[in-house]
Order: C-alpha cells, then sequence, then structure tokens
C-alpha cells in the first residue's frame, strides 16, 4: 500500500472515531453535518427502494431518528455512510414487509419508476447541446435496462457505480456475503450488457 492509500485510510478512520465519539454524545451539530452531507444520497437511495418520494421522504426522516437514538452503537471500523445505508435499507424493508408482504424483489421491482434515472451523469460546464442530448439518452438506455434487472441486481449495481461503495461496503448495507455482491454485480452487468451497448453507439 502506497503512502498516499496509507494516508487516506488514516484519515477516513480517523473520521469514523470522531463521528463515533459525537453520536455517542449526541452532538447536534455533527448531525447537521451529517445530514447535509448525505441528504442527496441518501434520499435517492431510498426513491430507488421505494419508488415513491413521500415514501422515500419519510423513510429518511425516519433513518435520521434511528441515528439519533442508536448512534452509540455505530462501529467506527466501518464508513459511516455505510452504517446509514444499512439502517435506511433495513428500515425501508421492514416497512414494506408490514404494509404489503411480499418479496423484496417483487416490491421493488413494482415501485421502480420509469421517471428515476439512476445512472445521471452530471453535465459539465462546457458540455454542448449535442453532448446533453447524447448524454440524456445514455441515461434513458440505462435506466431502461435497469428496470429488467432482479431488484438485488439493480441495487448492487446502485451503490457500486452511482454510490462508489466498495464492495465490502456493499456487502454491509445488504447484509450478504461478499462473494454474493461479486455475483449480483457481474450477473447484473451481463444481463444489463444489451442496453449498455445501446447507451455506447
Amino acid at each position: 500500500m502506497n503512502a498516499t492509500a496509507l494516508y487516506f485510510e488514516s484519515s477516513m478512520a480517523q473520521e469514523s472515531t470522531e463521528i463515533a465519539r459525537g453520536l455517542r454524545r449526541r452532538d447536534p451539530d455533527l448531525l447537521d453535518r451529517l445530514i447535509e452531507q448525505y441528504q442527496h444520497r441518501l434520499l435517492r437511495y431510498l426513491m430507488y427502494l421505494t419508488g415513491r418520494r413521500e415514501l422515500a421522504e419519510d423513510m429518511f426522516q425516519e433513518t435520521w431518528i434511528r441515528v439519533l437514538e442508536r448512534g452509540h452503537q455505530f462501529n467506527d471500523k466501518y464508513a459511516f455512510g455505510t452504517w446509514l445505508f444499512a439502517i435506511a435499507r433495513n428500515l425501508t424493508i421492514d416497512h414494506m414487509r408490514r404494509k404489503q408482504p411480499a418479496s423484496l424483489d417483487g416490491l421493488l421491482n413494482d415501485g421502480f419508476s420509469n421517471d428515476e434515472a439512476l445512472f445521471d451523469i452530471p453535465a459539465t460546464a462546457g458540455a454542448s447541446a449535442f453532448d446533453l442530448t447524447l448524454q440524456r439518452e445514455q441515461n434513458e438506455n440505462i435506466a431502461a435496462g435497469m428496470q429488467h434487472l432482479p431488484a438485488e441486481y439493480r441495487e448492487a449495481l446502485v451503490l457500486r457505480f452511482q454510490e462508489g461503495m466498495s464492495l465490502d461496503e456493499i456487502a454491509t448495507v445488504a447484509s450478504v456475503p461478499l462473494g454474493t455482491v461479486k455475483s449480483r454485480i457481474y450477473r447484473g452487468l451481463s444481463a444489463l450488457e444489451p442496453w449498455l451497448k445501446g447507451a455506447a453507439l
């Protein structure tokens, strides 16, 4: 491991330790900073899981209440974002099971909205109208393909490529072995390949 990677890992570990201390103290300034830092990513993830903005916003509030209530349980060997997404996922699944007992895959497939562009590519300041049109078409192709994937493959791809989580972090969020995460990403990408090719045209 090179010096830069070691520094980054040390910095992340220190940040997790500071967050753990602040959560144990129920530091309101820390909670405000964490909400500001994670609000967009968390809400986008919850909208993906639920398919409905109103429910996603309810789950968003519930997640932060749970963080406040159970902050003392945060283990600083994990990144805070990993713990946060795991809480949000578990609360959402519990809510969906109570409201409509069914398989998670069925619930997530029913809730997936055509309007949700899961792989938004941010436009650069100097993007031309042609570039913007091309990006929109690529996003639409990929989003269309994502609708045809089983929910667990979609989730693995979103966490990996949209949220930038490591394989270990995804395994923690989804409560599955590392090998399962690798398999879901591989199978998801394989199933998505026809739409990815369409996006590349």
